[in-house]
């Protein structure tokens, strides 16, 4: 096997597919709750989650993070357990 081809092994590996955190809007948490748990799910900056939460809250749905599948897993499956509707979906 040349160098050349082990070169462009590595050189072409696929990207991992990335997916979309998602927010719902929902009548039952605080503007503050969300915020808060925002924050301490997600590395986030107070005004950052304030902007997301804003969004939920005046169009339904809010994009929170585009990372990696699994971290999107645990993202969602944390702001869940604060209370928040959240779901992902791939990133198109």
């Amino acid at each position: 096997m040349s160098v050349e081809t082990i070169e462009k092994r590595s050189t072409s590996r696929k990207l991992a597919p990335r997916y979309r955190v998602l927010l719902h809007n929902d009548d039952y948490n605080s503007m503050e709750h969300v915020v808060q748990s925002l924050i301490a799910t997600v590395p986030l900056t107070q005004p950052q989650a304030v902007s997301i939460m804003m969004e939920a809250h005046t169009n339904g749905l809010a994009l929170v993070i585009t990372c990696a599948q699994e971290h999107a897993e645990f993202y969602c499956e944390t702001l869940i357990s604060h209370g928040l509707s959240s779901t992902i979906e791939p990133d198109e």
